[in-house]
């Protein structure tokens, strides 16, 4: 009831102008920096060209002299110009204190009376109030910090809203209202409404630390290490997760009600896996497995798994050991988005969130119905779990791979395993299928669904001279998990697939070529084709060539040159 109250107020209005909860990424409050490019910099530029047209000095619209902080020898810290801020960064004030009495929750009898909660204010003016709220709306009592007298204060301004009780008892009050209101109301409308998901930031200026009841309040159940909702009420994430994929798409009202779906619990879930893995670096709840190393410990919270990103096993000892394992959570992460874009039948992916918070890297995931009774090994009906020395195969997740491997690119294959028995795949070997209890067939550990960057791996048997390695190249890089984008294998398809395609033209001995032809062909496969920045010089002896070609068909006329696909001029050469 707290909470119901005080959010609509305290964020709506009178938090609604102040970058604090921006900048520390909480209630869905988003950095904007619309106004910079909008408002303020257009107003600015029309007052300074009204006052250069007084003065006549048209040079002083133009600033071409570097900033301070970037010249030698300068101070001030680099990052602080990376985020613009208003002149006026101190939001404006309409109430000192705004917080719950420690006379709540009201009595029985009380309750009788209809009293909800208490509410302690204290004015600009330095005014203290105690505030009753009840079900017949607001009103003054005579309670103080150490006495409780729930009876209406002379006056009692009995109101039907917290804004008008206040602006009745406070003239600051009303007047700083008024003017956040007009504030409020001249910006932006994307600078005014609440992200979708939260966005965070990773620099922020040193702002002043306010009193903030509700802030409080929110933090301490965390401290607590107490979930948000008691045990019979706790969401199933994966069980939402997975429900919401296997709604409806026939139609485009299918379609629409499913992404919404899909986006409501993806949001909410990242939301609350991002709350407990900071929960979970600060110690506030308790591990599944006290008795290992802290880097080795698992944590549940809110039915979401909680890991650290530490080399625990020494799987990735190979790899590049502590910055591998580091590394991969977020690998995994593109690789489960990748499986999820393709949003392929019958195959379910984890939530997967990745939080780094106090130099820690938390991977949250939601929990495979059955998983933590059997484990990993048992429930394993694809994949190999020991890094290919076992690999198991099987029919169903062949058949459910066949949509998601044609869209990765991935190709079958077949693998030997510690025996040297072949076993055919349609993922990397590392990949993982299990069969959850609910029956759904889910796959894990997609780290390796990209084709590695050879341009990050060491070569064997390159040396540089001397002089390059007291310069301390070649730089190794810290681990063997730099992969390619997906939008870096889409591409070079595409050109593999234009190069062969325009290469069978060529060779077409009923074909002959043009300049139009070819750019058409580009144009229809998708590619653009552009000038060359240097042209090579051509000879005498080509000109030559060339007008004695223009000689042989200076009776074509211009539809006749139009219908030729390739003309003759590619025999010759610019030498």
């Amino acid at each position: 009831m707290i909470k119901h109250l005080l959010f609509p107020f305290r964020i709506d209005l009178l938090k609604s102008m102040d970058p604090t909860d921006a900048y520390n990424g909480m209630e869905g409050s988003s950095l904007t920096f619309l106004r910079f490019f909008s408002e303020e910099h257009i107003e600015g530029e029309k007052s300074t060209s009204s006052r250069v047209s007084k003065r006549g000095d048209e040079l002083k619209l133009f600033n071409c002299s570097p900033p301070e902080y970037i010249l030698p020898g300068a101070k001030e810290c680099l990052l602080r110009p990376l985020q613009p801020q208003t002149k006026n960064l101190k939001p404006t004030e309409c109430l000192k204190v705004l917080t719950t009495s420690n006379w709540n929750p009201p009595p029985g009898n009380r309750k009788m009376h209809g009293d909800l909660m208490y509410l302690n204010i204290v004015t600009m003016e330095d005014r203290h109030f105690s505030i009753t709220a009840s079900t017949r709306g607001f009103y003054l009592n005579q309670s103080t910090t150490y006495r409780f007298n729930p009876k209406p204060a002379n006056p009692s301004l009995l109101s039907h809203s917290l804004m008008e009780l206040l602006s009745q008892i406070s003239p600051i009050f009303k007047k700083n209202l008024s003017a956040l209101l007009k504030k409020r109301t001249s910006t932006h409308p994307f600078e005014r409404i609440a992200t979708p998901f939260q966005v965070f930031s990773w620099t922020a200026p040193a702002l002043d630390h306010a009193m903030d009841c509700v802030r409080a309040e929110d933090a301490s159940p965390s401290c607590l290490a107490y979930e948000e909702h008691v045990p019979g009420q706790i969401r199933d994430w994966n069980e939402e997760l997975q429900s919401t994929r296997e709604l409806s798409r026939k139609s485009l009202k299918d379609r629409l009600l499913r992404d919404r779906a899909i986006f409501k619990a993806n949001s909410d879930f990242v939301s609350i896996a991002t709350k407990g893995a900071m929960a979970v670096v600060d110690g506030d709840v308790m591990p599944i497995n006290p008795g290992e190393e802290p880097c080795n410990q698992m944590y549940i919270w809110n039915s979401i798994l909680f890991s650290l990103g530490f080399d625990t096993r020494e799987h990735y000892q190979a790899l590049g050991g502590e910055a591998a394992a580091h590394a991969a959570s977020a690998v995994d992460l593109c690789g489960v988005r990748a499986y999820s874009t393709v949003d392929a039948d019958g195959l379910y992916v984890l939530g997967t969130v990745v939080v780094d918070y106090r130099g820690y890297r938390v991977t949250a995931q939601s929990i495979v119905p059955g998983i933590l009774e059997c484990g990993q090994e048992q429930a394993m009906t694809y994949g190999s779990t020991d890094f290919g020395k076992t690999v198991i195969s099987d029919e169903t997740y062949l058949k459910l791979l066949e949509k998601p491997s044609k869209h990765l690119r991935v190709q079958r294959h077949h693998v030997l395993n510690e025996d040297n028995m072949a076993v055919e795949l349609c993922s990397s070997v590392q990949c993982k299928g299990i069969v959850g209890n609910d029956g759904r067939h889910y796959i894990l550990d997609l780290l390796f669904t990209f084709p590695p960057d050879l341009n990050f791996l060491p070569v064997e048997g390159e040396e540089l001279n001397p002089e390059c390695q007291l310069l301390g190249f070649p730089q190794q890089h810290p681990h063997r998990l730099a992969y390619l984008r997906q939008e870096m294998t889409e591409a070079f398809v595409k050109h593999r697939k234009t190069t062969v395609e325009l290469r069978d033209m060529l060779n077409s001995e009923s074909k002959s070529s043009s300049t139009c032809t070819m750019q058409r062909e580009l144009k229809r496969l998708g590619v653009q084709s552009c000038v060359a920045l240097r042209k090579l010089l051509v000879s005498e002896a080509n000109w030559q060539k060339r007008l004695q070609f223009a000689r042989e068909h200076k009776d074509w006329t211009l539809e006749q040159s139009k219908k030729v696909m390739w003309s003759d001029e590619s025999r010759f050469t610019l030498s």
